[in-house]
């Protein structure tokens, strides 16, 4: 993933690389698309050699680690605790409905048997496995997607020139052409050794706004393989043909907090956002900025309400092992979902748009209110809803709540009920909703 040292590049859209033109998905995307959002909650796994060094995924960068000298650790690789059914089931446990890792990341070593090239987890460690074989069969037997994480940025190819300056979309120095079809080798090997998979979630095309990347040809290659695999481009930028679902890293939909995100937000594609459970994607030892259970809660809860899955990350130790912190929070996590889930699984944005104290969501005709930060008088103010208001009850308790409803909105009363420390929920039901689904408050486009 990037830091926070990256320039503004990708402010810049790509005048090369230009997805899919004309493309209209297939009736097992659609199908795809859907059941992506239902799924609402996934695992994100950052793994590689670079977690040896205990330094999240951008060490070799930011320590201006030679690219010889970095390739040594493949050597150091062995993760004798690895355990792929520990791994999904810990997801499942969270409540989380698919998985999503990294099978190349920015240092170029591949996490898979690959025929591409020897610097590979099989052929060039001491291990000879191949992780992604056992966690897609796992995937497959406990119900989970199955993403492929997929850096088109390397820092130590030759082919792909990095720092170079672009010239007609292509590195001055290298032999971009060779390395495109270096990608579109791998891919399709990604896409034909581990059966049907979830998609592709793409990264790092930011490193090179002006670049031909023929992203044409790459998305038109993963949509012949698989059909149904859900494309996915963590550019920042408005989403092109060919992309099948928007991705905001570390912001909710439509936001801009580390200045990385420009364009709008599609009305048309499934949304995701990816976070950190500390402050890393890889391993890093001396991370302890970890996220509370009530903040990943509340996370999640904020993205359902801005109709948008919520993609957490993991980086897991380089024995195998995810750190037990992070275990505890997510075995939590899960315990919350297994009593929630339902006002999360399957729903949309509800009707009342994000407000101060919280969100809504929406399935089957209810609405639920989720208040996470109550007003202190206990009364809460629903602005600008026309539908009559039939009943609110409490989630927990199904205890009827007062309600004063006026032209100008819907006041609740929330005196009589106890209040909950981290998700107040709330089921309203409306005689006859005319009020438009939610769609993001910054400008939305197709």
């Amino acid at each position: 993933m990037k830091q926070y040292l990256r320039l503004l590049l990708f402010l810049l859209l790509p005048v090369c690389a230009i997805a899919q033109p004309g493309y209209q998905p297939s009736p097992e995307n659609l199908q795809a698309r859907e059941d992506f959002q239902n799924r609402r909650f996934g695992m994100f796994i950052h793994w590689g050699i670079y977690s040896i060094l205990g330094d999240g995924e951008w060490v070799m960068h930011n320590e201006h680690i030679a690219y010889d000298d970095y390739s040594r650790l493949a050597s150091l690789f062995y993760p004798y605790a690895f355990d792929a059914h520990q791994w999904v089931s810990l997801a499942k446990a969270a409540g989380m409905k698919y998985i999503t890792i990294t099978s190349r990341h920015h240092d170029g070593f591949s996490m898979f048997a690959t025929k591409a090239t020897p610097y590979n987890v099989v052929d060039a460690t001491p291990w000879h496995h191949d992780p992604l074989k056992d966690l897609a069969e796992e995937c497959r037997k406990q119900g989970l997607k199955l993403f492929f994480y997929y850096s088109l940025l390397d820092w130590g190819r030759p082919d792909y020139g990095y720092g170079q300056p672009v010239v007609n979309g292509k590195p001055l120095y290298a032999d971009w052409d060779h390395y495109i079809e270096f990608m579109k080798t791998q891919l399709t090997e990604l896409l034909t050794q581990y059966g049907p998979i979830g998609g592709i979630w793409f990264d790092g095309e930011w490193d090179r706004p002006q670049a031909n990347w023929h992203l044409d040809e790459i998305y038109a290659l993963i949509h012949r393989l698989q059909p149904q695999a859900l494309i996915i481009n963590n550019h920042h930028h408005d989403p092109e043909p060919g992309q099948d679902v928007q991705e905001f890293e570390k912001d909710l939909p439509g936001g801009n907090s580390h200045g990385w995100n420009s364009g709008s937000v599609s009305k048309a594609l499934p949304l995701e956002s990816c976070e950190t459970m500390n402050n890393s994607w890889g391993f890093t030892l001396a991370d302890h900025h970890f996220k509370t259970v009530k903040q990943i809660i509340h996370l999640l809860v904020r993205n359902a309400g801005n109709n948008a899955n919520l993609l957490l990350n993991v980086g897991p130790m380089p024995d195998g092992r995810i750190q037990q912190e992070f275990v505890d929070t997510l075995l939590a996590v899960g315990k919350w979902m297994e009593r929630y889930g339902t006002t999360i699984y399957n729903t949309r944005a509800g009707i009342i748009p994000p407000q101060p104290w919280g969100v809504s969501t929406q399935a089957n005709g209810l609405q639920y209110l989720h208040i996470l930060q109550a007003p202190e008088n206990r009364i809460l103010f629903i602005p600008n809803i026309s539908a009559r208001l039939i009943s609110a009850k409490d989630f927990n308790t199904q205890q009827p709540i007062r309600f004063k409803q006026q032209p100008e909105g819907i006041f609740l009363y929330l005196d009589q009920l106890q209040p909950d420390p981290i998700d107040q929920i709330i089921v309203l039901q409306f005689a006859q909703l005319r009020t438009a689904p939610f769609h993001h408050p910054i400008m939305s486009k197709p």
